[in-house]
């Protein structure tokens, strides 16, 4: 547990005055799921704090039966003297850590003064112990349990062949998952909190030797640096405190994760995680724009498999920013075009400029696309699929859109789930659209520019840590790395 900066009085010698402060705290009384427990333990007396909801029922009732066994709170044993004098400068805990090493029967404990840090493990779903022979120390009893949905394997991020896990909303079971992988005791992860007010549970994992530890330290002061009330949307509000974005540069600086096989691979090859309570979206840091094309199923296959899966999902999804735009230059310009190629040029142009009738099916399939988000499962498929057909049959029987612009427009938007992000599809429609419209505007002179517009915002984006740059291993040049994009190689120790 962390300790964080004092925000409240604290606790005292007085039993009395701190169930008070803790009550006037957590305000017991205006909210019914936060339990307040007296109990009576010989002549002396203890509170629990907790929220219903949050505990373990079996395990907080078999701790009430045996503090209902003993005599009283303070019954100093030699295991417990044993414990409480490795605690140099804390002898006011002694009396909390003499009874957790004598009479508490659970794994996860602690003991702390901090009135802060008392409250924040009540909010967060701990138990929280006060006697009346505990002094200014308070014994915190963690036996959370998080409601949780089943580790199943995530929609957005499936493989044909491979493990059938995936990350949930609770991050211990995340950091489980990972640890059932990588059974090693370098695996280290370190624990923060981010929020004034929610005090999100944020979990930083590395393989200790293998990470960059100045990057790992950057990672560590930025969240440490983040000012914020709360992280309402989990990761991506994480992400948005963390990152100082620049409007016009949509492509992704964060590259994301569901499954706990990948995010095994990344720790070994020397990346950091964030992982972030109430998200099953796990960060993985440094990323360039080369990452994205990686995939689980790549690795799934033999490497002659994987190696043309890899090649076919770059040509493929590259083709996604150049296709339309270099159809239409070849339409305004036919005079580049060779004889053989002829039959790309449309025979009839429409009722509206073909310039129209590409954004607007640019923005047709983004309209079917959050239509199928809001539809009912069982419909979206087949009204989404429905919807398209007949919305172009008729567009193209009415003369709004031409056969051949619904053709380029289909293999765009299929290919664009070649690979997994969407915010770098998004990026990639963007500079797409930028692109026709300077094409439009300037012919091959536009093309020209917009082409070398995207490449200068690749060029000047930078990664989180800002050490790594965007384009590696192109810049800078690492010929090993760059080969490992594009071919996959045996992986083993002798390769």
């Amino acid at each position: 547990m962390q300790n964080t900066s004092p925000a409240y009085p604290a606790l005292t010698d007085s039993y009395q005055d701190n169930v008070a402060l803790l009550d006037a705290i957590l305000r017991v009384d205006a909210s019914f799921d936060l339990i307040k427990k007296p109990l009576k333990v010989g002549l002396d007396e203890m509170t629990l704090y907790y929220v219903d909801g949050f505990i373990k029922d079996t395990v907080m009732m078999k701790l009430m039966m045996s503090f209902l066994t003993l005599d009283g709170l303070s019954q100093p044993t030699a295991g417990g003297q044993t414990a409480v004098t490795e605690m140099a400068g804390k002898d006011h805990l002694i009396p909390a850590l003499a009874f957790c090493a004598r009479a508490l029967p659970y794994v996860e404990t602690d003991v702390t003064d901090s009135t802060d840090l008392a409250v924040q493990m009540v909010l967060s779903g701990a138990a929280l112990l006060v006697g009346s022979a505990f002094g200014r120390g308070a014994i915190v009893i963690d036996a959370r349990t998080y409601p949780a949905r089943e580790t199943t394997e995530p929609e957005g991020d499936k493989v044909m062949r491979g493990a059938r896990d995936g990350f949930v909303e609770t991050l211990i079971f995340n950091t489980a998952l990972i640890r059932r992988r990588v059974r090693d005791p370098a695996l280290t992860v370190s624990y923060t909190s981010v929020g004034d007010s929610s005090r999100t549970d944020i979990a930083i994992i590395y393989m200790e030797g293998k990470a960059d530890p100045d990057l790992v330290e950057r990672v560590r002061t930025k969240l440490a640096a983040v000012k914020t009330d709360a992280l309402a949307m989990g990761h991506e509000s994480l992400a948005e405190v963390l990152i100082k974005k620049r409007w016009y540069n949509p492509f992704p600086k964060i590259r994301y994760t569901e499954r706990p096989d990948t995010a095994a691979a990344q720790l070994m090859e020397g990346s950091v995680l964030v992982v972030c309570d109430t998200s099953p979206q796990v960060m993985i840091l440094p990323t360039s724009i080369f990452d994205f094309m990686q995939e689980t199923n790549d690795f799934y296959f033999p490497p002659l498999t994987g190696t043309y899966i890899r090649i076919v999902r770059h040509v493929v999804f590259w083709l996604t920013l150049f296709l339309t735009p270099t159809w239409y230059l070849l339409i305004r310009h036919p005079e580049f075009l060779p004889a053989w190629l002829n039959f790309i040029l449309p025979t009839e142009t429409g009722r509206i400029p073909i310039l129209a009738q590409l954004f607007l099916v640019e923005f047709m399939i983004d309209g079917l696309r959050m239509a199928s988000l809001n539809t009912p499962s069982m419909l979206s498929n087949s009204l989404s699929v429905v919807g398209g057909l007949i919305l172009g049959d008729f567009a193209v029987q009415i003369g709004w859109l031409i056969p051949e612009v619904i053709l380029y427009m289909a293999f765009v938007a299929i290919a664009n789930f070649t690979q997994r992000s969407y915010e770098l599809g998004y990026a990639f429609k963007f500079m797409r659209m930028g692109l026709l419209l300077l094409t439009a505007l300037g012919g091959y002179w536009g093309f020209g520019a917009g082409v070398v517009g995207i490449c200068v915002l690749l060029l000047t984006n930078v990664t989180v840590t800002g050490k790594r740059h965007y384009l590696y291993p192109l810049i800078p040049f690492d010929g090993k790395a760059l080969k490992s994009l594009f071919f996959r190689v045996r992986k083993d120790k002798n390769s």
